[in-house]
């Protein structure tokens, strides 16, 4: 081995152990591909075990009974975008609603502006979020575009995003979202929607997925259908923001495409749950935006009972979620959320990185990525318990020590 990680107490997240595959005295081993000059380009998890069976190794981490668990997995942020919104957060603190902020200018519409005119400047500002996400524990993370909203605008973002992300530790999802008519389309509604699905699905290359917004603010059922069809037919994965303010039905087409996610869910029918069980879909639940908009939270015990899996995400924007780390987000889930500890810890690893279509991160098991995280703590409820501070100790994300 290149590297093993010992004296920790692992939470493995592994489907085949129970519960979050806890280990006590347990240890990873790490193996190493290395490019010609020698660097290391990534690493997987090659052993998963008791302390005293660790293999021999090159290296070795001693976590000194901590926790040591897979690195974080954010499935749901809007990273990419320019200027903020705070007085929409001082209105909202005065009993303003999400409706009333956006008809006076402020809402989605507000950061189109910014974000359109920021140009060279979005690289560095999602730079500088990818790098506070790692340090919270964050190794993978979805980043939505969404905020330019024209055909040009949209492939500049997916773009940026790669560039942002090539070379860097954080391993970056990337979706096309179609977020909303923007206000110098509202007369061509038809019009605008066709575009979506003509043009920029099948010119997104790196987007793995397409998202819509299917609210009354934002694009009709017949309208998601529309775009998620487009999607299907180019070969991309479905997800979609349903449920958030009204329940529009999205929760039942969202099951009908096999999409990987239906994303919000505060409001969501019988119906709805059952078609979400049924079809396997994840239900991201991001309490981060729920609780500063002031909505009702999501039927939790109702799709937990269904079946329905479910994942917690930071929903990461300027308007409802200025939060780039999970830990805070965890805290939202196992109070306000009422979801358990190990909930809450599969929200953010496992069922996260499901929800991503992803196998090879989230868990600790031969063959994922070797992305770690050692904590300050040895207890695995003392994360969201102590939400007020960071006890990430140290970071590994393929392989590789992040300071």
């Amino acid at each position: 081995m290149d590297l093993v990680v010992r004296n920790a107490r692992l939470v493995t997240c592994d489907p085949a152990r129970p519960g979050l595959g806890v280990i006590d005295h347990g240890a990873v081993g790490i193996e190493g591909v290395t490019t010609r000059d020698g660097k290391l380009s990534f690493a997987r998890i090659a052993w998963v075990g008791a302390d005293a069976d660790r293999p021999r190794a090159s290296r070795e981490l001693d976590a000194k009974g901590a926790l040591v668990t897979p690195g974080l997995v954010d499935c749901h942020t809007h990273a990419i975008f320019a200027g903020d919104r705070a007085t929409e957060f001082a209105m909202r603190a005065a009993g303003k609603t999400y409706q009333e902020i956006a008809a006076a200018g402020g809402g989605i519409a507000a950061t189109l502006g910014p974000t359109r005119a920021a140009g060279n400047a979005l690289e560095g500002a999602l730079v500088d979020r990818l790098h506070t996400a790692m340090r919270g524990g964050t190794t993978t993370m979805e980043v939505k575009t969404g905020y330019a909203l024209t055909e040009r605008g949209e492939l500049d973002l997916l773009t940026t995003i790669a560039a942002a992300s090539f070379g860097h530790p954080m391993k970056v999802e990337a979706t096309l979202l179609a977020h909303m008519i923007p206000p110098e389309r509202r007369g061509d509604r038809a019009g605008f929607v066709a575009e979506i699905c003509d043009e920029w699905i099948p010119r997104a290359k790196t987007a793995t997925s397409v998202d819509v917004w299917c609210e009354d603010a934002a694009f009709t059922l017949a309208e998601a259908r529309q775009i998620l069809e487009a999607a299907t037919r180019a070969k991309k994965a479905v997800r979609g923001h349903v449920g958030q303010m009204s329940d529009l039905g999205g929760a039942e087409l969202l099951a009908e495409l096999g999409a990987l996610s239906a994303d919000h869910l505060e409001q969501v029918g019988e119906a709805g749950i059952a078609a979400l069980a049924r079809a396997g879909t994840v239900a991201v639940m991001l309490p981060g935006a729920c609780v500063q908009l002031r909505l009702p939270v999501p039927p939790v015990a109702k799709l937990r009972a269904a079946g329905v899996t479910l994942a917690v995400a930071t929903d990461f924007n300027p308007g409802s979620s200025w939060c780039e780390t999970l830990p805070i987000q965890m805290w939202l889930a196992t109070t306000h959320y009422e979801m358990t500890v190990e909930e809450a810890w599969l929200g953010v690893t496992r069922h996260a990185a499901k929800a991503l279509g992803r196998t090879d991160v989230g868990a600790l098991v031969v063959g994922a990525y070797a992305d770690l995280v050692v904590w300050r703590a040895d207890e695995p409820a003392a994360i969201p318990y102590r939400y007020g501070t960071s006890l990430v100790d140290t970071v590994i994300a393929s392989g590789q020590a992040i300071s």
